[in-house]
């Protein structure tokens, strides 16, 4: 006997991806224009970073596009985990942006080049008001990996900008050209930190980790609790893509006749504690329990 429960959740924001997408692209010209006419590395790594917020972009509006896709034959789970997929692509390429911009910094150090500092600032705040934009419009939609894996590249954009206008106004009031490589690197490490725990988060759902935020022995005692539980086995947590968490597991009851009433207590825990709405229960009759791992079911309120 198999019990399953499933609730669907709503598909992928699109809209926000596609939008960015267009405002990022637009700008992306305007500040390469912009760092090279000044000469400021700073105003050009920005640019490099919106260049690559577009494709990050495209690349989340193609996963959320492929995630609204239904269930088929070959995957019988949906197309889900494209965002995830999408999310450690973004990761993975921002950490390849940021070790060139370093590189690029530190040559920087070494051989000053002359800025244009008023450019700089005039341009790096429009760029500043133009990520703000995309980052509260990607803010707004349901915060998938992929999602999130978009926003990480539009806050590395919006760090730069901020980067670019200190680093145009000490130029421009002090002449100290410095500045400019120096706040490159320094938001090349703000935004490693950012791309490394994002990277994290996909390996987790690809390699099926129990979710953080939750505690396999808590869930398992919690269940093992519910009136009409004898014990639990086979308890298995994991995340199906960025929304949707699983559960599965073996559950010992003295009859199966009080099974359903048994199921929607289980359930209605999982849901209201855990936030756990995709479950698969597997009951087994107490005296076909005992039969198959003979008198060693130990305590019926603990996991097997």
């Amino acid at each position: 006997m198999h019990d399953h429960v499933h609730h669907h959740q709503g598909d992928g924001h699109l809209r926000p991806l596609v939008w960015g997408l267009v405002i990022t692209l637009a700008f992306a010209v305007v500040e390469a224009v912009g760092g090279w006419l000044s000469g400021s590395l700073a105003l050009l790594g920005d640019a490099g970073h919106m260049a690559t917020d577009g494709l990050a972009l495209a690349l989340g509006a193609v996963a959320a596009l492929l995630a609204r896709r239904p269930a088929d034959r070959q995957l019988s789970f949906g197309w889900g985990r494209a965002e995830v997929l999408a999310a450690m692509a973004n990761a993975v390429f921002m950490l390849l942006i940021i070790f060139a911009i370093g590189s690029a910094a530190i040559d920087r150090l070494m051989d000053p080049q002359p800025v244009r500092g008023g450019m700089v600032m005039a341009i790096a705040a429009i760029g500043l008001l133009v990520n703000v934009l995309v980052a509260w419009m990607l803010h707004r939609g349901e915060q998938t990996l992929n999602i999130r894996g978009a926003l990480l590249h539009v806050m590395g954009d919006l760090l730069g900008s901020v980067a670019a206008l200190l680093a145009g106004a000490v130029i421009f009031f002090t002449g100290w050209t410095p500045i400019d490589p120096l706040l490159s690197l320094l938001i090349c490490a703000l935004i490693a930190v950012s791309s490394l725990r994002l990277l994290r988060d996909a390996v987790d759902v690809l390699m099926e980790r129990v979710p953080r935020e939750l505690s396999l022995p808590v869930v398992g005692r919690t269940l093992a609790g519910v009136e009409g539980v004898r014990s639990l086995h086979d308890l298995h947590i994991w995340r199906l893509d960025s929304r949707t968490i699983s559960l599965s597991a073996h559950v010992v009851v003295d009859d199966l006749e009080c099974w359903p009433a048994v199921l929607e207590r289980l359930r209605d825990t999982l849901v209201r504690r855990f936030d756990i709405d995709h479950i698969t229960l597997q009951p087994e009759p107490l005296s076909e329990h005992r039969h198959w791992i003979g008198d060693s079911i130990g305590d019926p309120k603990t996991l097997d």
